[in-house]
């Protein structure tokens, strides 16, 4: 009995808790991109770049609630709960994808405020902007690669990040459009793209974490 209590402490016991140093570095790339986004946002008056940061924020937010969740999870179990704390990473990966699917919202109902009315957007800070938001997400894509089928945070991150590439890519063709052709629109266009994007990765990301907590069989991962 003592020999099998021993192995349910450390930070082994979860998949997000093992792979926490990689979480942590995604979590400071993403907040220092934000910054950058939202500055180069008011500069220039672009919609889509100030949408693609409040997602990226959205995502700082998930990651932060994925390694409180792999802190709290890794805590021994006790007489009142006799499994533990790991159900608290499944109530941490549902509380991402809730977010995920307000911001698509608050996103797209500001696009469509500005689909008459759209402003002049100063496409060289735009530009520059969405790239770094580009690269930088393309570098915590490659750090969650190889961890995202061993934890349902892991894997929430993992999407979500990879949504955020599309949102880049999404602001740098507004961007390009807009400095070739002259089309303001371009901007909410891409805004509207973007929450678009996000809503069936939420969507999915909510079915999973039902399907755990109603104890389905997990769709090709676990989340330990």
């Amino acid at each position: 009995m003592g020999h099998d209590h021993s192995h349910s402490h450390g930070l082994s016991v979860t998949g997000t808790a093992k792979h926490r140093k990689r979480l942590v570095a995604v979590l400071a790339i993403t907040l220092a991109v934000v910054l950058i986004q939202i500055v180069g946002a008011l500069i220039s008056g672009s919609l889509a770049l100030l949408a693609d940061a409040g997602h990226m924020l959205s995502d700082a937010a998930g990651v932060f609630i994925a390694l409180l969740a792999a802190w709290i999870a890794a805590r021994p179990a006790s007489d009142q709960r006799t499994y533990g704390y790991q159900r608290a990473e499944v109530l941490a990966a549902l509380a991402n994808a809730l977010v995920l699917m307000v911001i698509s919202v608050v996103i797209f109902t500001e696009a469509i405020r500005r689909l008459g009315s759209a402003p002049e957007v100063q496409t060289d800070v735009m530009l520059y902007a969405a790239v770094l938001g580009a690269v930088a997400n393309l570098v915590s894509l490659l750090i969650l690669r190889g961890a995202q089928k061993e934890s349902l945070n892991v894997r929430g991150a993992y999407l979500e990040v990879l949504g955020d590439l599309l949102g880049s890519f999404a602001v740098i063709a507004a961007a390009v459009v807009i400095m070739v052709t002259g089309f303001q629109a371009a901007d909410t266009i891409a805004s509207i793209v973007i929450a678009l994007m996000i809503l069936p990765r939420a969507w999915h990301l909510l079915r999973d974490v039902v399907d755990v907590l109603l104890e389905a069989t997990p769709r090709g991962w676990t989340c330990s």
